[in-house]
């Protein structure tokens, strides 16, 4: 009995629709000769990614027979002929020829030697000893111009900067001395070294430039941040300088075009009161003003277009000025075939725009003065101004009892007033009363 049987099913078999598909049998792969299973098997069958060595050079074989053999050297750098050993590779029995591999990195200088005619007659130094001298040319000689070594070798207390300069001192007097001409020797190291003092080797700046190398390794992080602290304050400092000093040039040129905005809003025939109205002075528009304070602006971004400069220059102009008078501006350059921005905005071309909007900015402003004074003068032909009666400064007191009908007066007027809203009508203002038909 099985789940057919108890679910009362025919045990008929459904057909299988999908079928199983049969796996491709895996193609084996030959392990390559020359490389072990374990390796192969790492590998997993798959190629690398980097080129492999051919395995056909792995079977190669060298026909090479090589040893090593414990042979003695000779060294051309040393001068005392001594012999060492070490291990040498050596191929099919040959033998290796040549000198000693390492010898080619013994590199020396070479040291100039002087006779006693040549010190006599040039290098005769009331600071120097011909002994010291000696001494101090054959420590370089042995250790290659190492000052340092030299120093500490040196008899006498010598600094570094004393051994190098009377070194140099020598060599240079020495070169001279020798050559023909000073042309001959204009290309050699010691000669075409300029300083300031005509030396090749300057003591004072050398020890200068230890000293102040010395402060720089020898600071803390305390004395670091403090340095950084004081060049950000510094830098802050400065640019509010830079903002106040622009300011203050703004501020300049605001108030001394200050006439300009009253008398753009002052029409000509209008009567204006002279107590009420200042007299401008003239005013002009500064040109050095203006250019400083926009170039002081534009310095602090250190690198601009020469349009946005001219857009900035243009901007300070017009800032003095009121909107009637930029459209003026505009339209005169309009009228005059001016670009309001110039096509080709180079230098001289942008200085020469600014120029001509200045002048034609002080030729505005010079109109409406005239304008002003014009309108100014006829007001006083026509008479309209009249002086004003003075207060008189000293007032004559009258007592009451002179005027007790004018205060009587007054005083039963107020009376009334306050009596008009609630008092009742008397008989001679009363309106007459309407008759009935009953009183007839």
């Amino acid at each position: 009995m099985d789940a057919k049987d108890i679910l009362g099913l025919h045990k008929t078999s459904f057909p299988s629709s999908i079928e199983k598909k049969s796996r491709p049998p895996k193609e084996s792969q030959r392990k390559p000769d020359g490389i072990s299973r374990e390796v192969y098997a790492l590998t997993g069958g798959m190629p690398p990614l980097m080129p492999s060595i051919d395995a056909s050079q792995l079977k190669k074989k060298h026909n090479e027979k090589v040893t090593w053999q414990w042979l003695p050297f000779t060294n051309s750098a040393r001068k005392d002929d001594l012999h060492l050993y070490h291990w040498v590779r050596i191929v099919n029995g040959v033998l290796p020829t040549g000198d000693y591999s390492f010898a080619k990195y013994n590199k020396s200088v070479d040291i100039i030697k002087y006779t006693d005619e040549e010190y006599e007659k040039y290098l005769t130094d009331p600071m120097w000893t011909k002994e010291e001298t000696n001494e101090l040319f054959d420590l370089c000689e042995r250790f290659d111009l190492r000052f340092v070594v030299i120093a500490d070798r040196f008899s006498s207390s010598r600094t570094v900067e004393e051994l190098k300069d009377r070194y140099y001192s020598v060599l240079r007097a020495i070169v001279l001395a020798r050559a023909a001409s000073s042309g001959d020797v204009a290309t050699h190291p010691v000669i075409k070294v300029k300083s300031n003092f005509n030396e090749p080797y300057n003591v004072s700046q050398e020890i200068e430039r230890k000293r102040a190398l010395s402060m720089v390794l020898s600071q803390t992080r305390q004395h670091e941040k403090r340095d950084e602290e004081v060049l950000i304050e510094a830098k802050r400092i400065a640019e509010l300088r830079m903002a106040s000093k622009v300011a203050e040039q703004s501020q300049l040129v605001v108030a001394t075009n200050a006439d300009a905005e009253v008398t753009e809003r002052a029409v000509p025939g209008e009567s204006l009161s002279p107590s009420n109205v200042q007299h401008p002075p003239m005013a002009v528009p500064s040109p050095i003003t203006d250019n400083a304070s926009t170039l002081a602006s534009l310095r602090m971004l250190r690198v601009y277009l020469r349009t946005y400069a001219l857009e900035q220059m243009v901007q300070v102009s017009n800032s003095t000025a009121g909107v009637r008078t930029i459209k003026r501006v505009e339209q005169t350059l309009q009228d005059l075939g001016v670009n309001l921005k110039p096509r080709v905005p180079t230098k001289a071309v942008c200085a020469e725009h600014l120029e001509l909007r200045r002048e034609i900015l002080t030729w505005l402003n010079l109109q409406k003065q005239v304008q002003y004074k014009e309108a100014e003068g006829s007001s006083y032909r026509d008479g309209t101004y009249g002086e004003t009666p003075d207060t008189p400064k000293d007032r004559t007191f009258i007592p009451d009892s002179l005027n007790f009908g004018v205060s009587g007066e007054r005083v039963g007027k107020k009376d009334q007033k306050r009596k008009g809203h609630g008092a009742q009508p008397t008989a001679a203002h009363k309106r007459p009363r309407k008759q009935k038909a009953s009183d007839l």
